[in-house]
């Protein structure tokens, strides 16, 4: 029979692909499907004894309990959320360690394992584990209970673009509660590897891997294994006896040599293994890295030594169906093609952490993003009107989660902490300021590797960032050339706090002065486009609504090609690719299906940039 408000078999497993597959073992176990589930609305469930007893409904996981695929669809305000499921360990895993793990839950877990709890976990978007030691016996079962709490009104939790209203609205979407990414497990050896961080490094040729292991062992080896298609490229190997995180460089020679890049995403595999004195594997893993390098030179960003324009488009990765989480991998792959069809050649990855299958799946097709968290609107003394969060200490620790996650995506290369806060220059300093400088720093301290942007949009605070930026939907193409006419004299525009969406808000500036970083656009366009809107229909975007297709096309090529024409511009950010529930200024409906000529789009920007025409005579690619 099929899954209640899915086309799925109860019996199928959703989401069955491997999550992690920078970090990928052999042995694993999904734990996607059917879970038993409750709401337990008043957060008593602990004093009435939930978590020791069945549970009174059953929800499809990974898919959150507002959204129509978890076969739940209940978009009240849900304060707490329980799961249960009972699984049986492979007999093949003998007596190994078990990790439990969670891609995602939304915002504040607590793990049980029959009856024990095992693990707690604060943050809506990064991955946490549980070790649950060895089982009393292979083949025996294991209970597992989650608690999911998310208090709607909670002020310092990040939750990008979630609903504090009941209904989504303006540009607030559906809240997601609890599981909303992959569950498994799987064996580890006492002594086993940890998640790497792999650098490459294009100037020496050289992939290098730092390997932290969970603890040291007398006469073990760390070795790995570089390769392409042809076979083995380079071989290296140290002892794992004496530091936490041994680390190897993995050189590869003139003939094997080739970088990834938006044309030529290629990716060399890497085999990696703890070996005991006796050469037994103890512990082995198979990853992939690309060799790739991302500068400044003046104000252009360059892509292996090449001034590449980012074409890029606001993503924000939601699903009519089933909110934050993807229906199926195949929609991850797709939502990449649809924009390069369009002609875009990358994406910030707007107010949410993405699935790890998304990076996975840029790195393999060359498109190029900004890593970014979802904080959206934070105010220096609370929520503004009309949004919905504030700074607290876990917006950097959380940070940190996700940098230490995403760090060896060669699709990445910028970094944004932080999207559209409000403070001005001569307030009193507030823990939004503390903030902002510690999640840059942050930033700076886990990657050296590439630029970061202390806050797209608005306050700009850290002297000394790596770049800067403007939003700006002004919709016609004359004034928005007006506009941005005097960053070629070091005078941007920036939002200053005088103008938000077209309103007067203050009289104060936000940001410090800018200081001739490398300058983009990062949130532009969000033309309005839905002929089909009902009277009445919530439904809005940016502007008047063009009356036509031609105006469309007219006004979209006009905003892009006075960014595509300024040789000061590194590259732009255009709002958005798909609808959003009422946000209805995509390029795609939110179903994906088609609105505009995407070959048109493509057209209007893939020609040649100002700005990479200008360095063209002084740049040289790196071969």
């Amino acid at each position: 029979m099929a899954w209640r408000g899915t086309n799925l078999s109860k019996e199928a497993i959703p989401r069955p692909e491997y999550p992690r597959p920078q970090f990928e073992r052999a042995e694993w176990l999904c734990l996607n499907g059917p879970w038993e589930f409750e709401i337990d609305q008043g957060d008593s469930g602990i004093q009435r004894g939930v978590h020791e007893r069945t549970l009174n409904d059953e929800i499809l996981v990974p898919f959150c309990p507002e959204s129509d695929m978890s076969g739940i669809a209940n978009t009240d305000y849900l304060n707490a959320v329980w799961y249960r499921r009972t699984v049986q360990i492979p007999q093949s895993w003998g007596d190994r360690n078990l990790l439990l793990h969670f891609q995602a839950v939304d915002y504040d877990a607590t793990v049980w394992v029959d009856g024990v709890e095992v693990g707690r976990h604060r943050g809506g978007f990064t991955p946490f584990s549980c070790n649950l030691g060895r089982p009393s016996g292979a083949g025996d079962e294991i209970t597992i209970v989650v608690r999911a709490r998310d208090e709607a009104w909670g002020r310092a939790q990040p939750r990008g673009k979630q609903a504090r209203d009941f209904a989504p609205n303006a540009a607030n979407y559906l809240r997601v509660t609890g599981i909303w990414q992959t569950v498994w497990l799987e064996p580890v050896p006492d002594v086993s590897l940890r998640r790497p961080r792999i650098t490459p490094d294009v100037a020496n040729s050289v992939i290098r891997v730092e390997q932290p292991i969970s603890n040291n062992g007398v006469g073990l080896t760390f070795q790995a294994v570089l390769s392409d298609a042809a076979g083995p490229i380079s071989t290296a190997e140290c002892s794992a006896e004496f530091d936490l995180s041994p680390r190897l460089d993995l050189p590869i020679p003139e003939e094997r040599r080739r970088l990834w890049s938006i044309e030529d995403p290629h990716l060399y595999d890497l085999d990696l293994r703890l070996v005991d004195a006796d050469g037994t594997v103890v512990d082995r893993a198979t990853s992939y890295a690309g060799l790739r390098s991302v500068a400044i030179i003046g104000n252009a960003i360059t892509l292996n030594g090449r001034v590449v324009f980012q074409r890029l488009v606001l993503d924000q990765g939601w699903y009519p169906e089933s909110g934050m989480t993807a229906p199926t991998d195949g929609d991850l792959v797709r939502d990449i093609e649809l924009s390069q069809a369009a002609g875009f050649n990358g994406a910030r990855l707007h107010e949410k952490v993405f699935e790890e299958r998304f990076l996975y799946h840029a790195d393999r097709l060359g498109y190029i993003v900004w890593g970014e968290f979802g904080d959206w609107g934070c105010s220096k003394n609370g929520p503004v009107p009309g949004d919905h969060q504030i700074t607290g200490p876990e917006y950097v620790t959380q940070w940190l989660e996700c940098l230490e996650r995403d760090y060896s995506h060669p699709s990445i290369v910028g970094w944004c902490p932080l999207n559209e806060t409000w403070q001005a220059i001569g307030d009193r300093i507030t823990m939004l300021d503390d903030a902002t400088q510690g999640m840059y720093l942050a930033t700076k301290a886990m990657d050296g590797t590439r630029p970061v942007l202390d806050a797209s949009g608005y306050s700009h605070r850290v002297r000394g960032a790596d770049v800067y930026d403007s939003h700006d939907y002004e919709q016609d193409p004359e004034q928005f050339r007006g506009r941005h006419a005097g960053l070629a004299q070091g005078k941007p525009f920036i939002n200053d706090g005088r103008e938000w969406m077209g309103m007067l808000t203050s009289n104060t500036d936000w940001s410090i002065p800018y200081a001739g970083q490398p300058f983009f656009v990062s949130e532009f366009g969000g033309i309005w486009w839905n002929p089909d809107a009902q009277e009445g229909e919530d439904s809005w975007g940016y502007g008047n609504r063009p009356q036509s297709l031609q105006e469309f096309h007219g006004r979209f090529e006009g905003l892009v090609s006075v960014l595509l024409d300024d040789s000061n511009m590194f590259g732009y950010c255009y709002t958005q690719l798909t609808d959003v529930y009422q946000e209805q200024n995509g390029i795609y409906s939110f179903d994906r299906s088609s609105k505009f000529d995407a070959a048109r789009l493509h057209a209007a920007q893939t020609r040649a940039a100002a700005i990479e025409i200008a360095y063209q005579s002084q740049m040289r690619s790196v071969r």
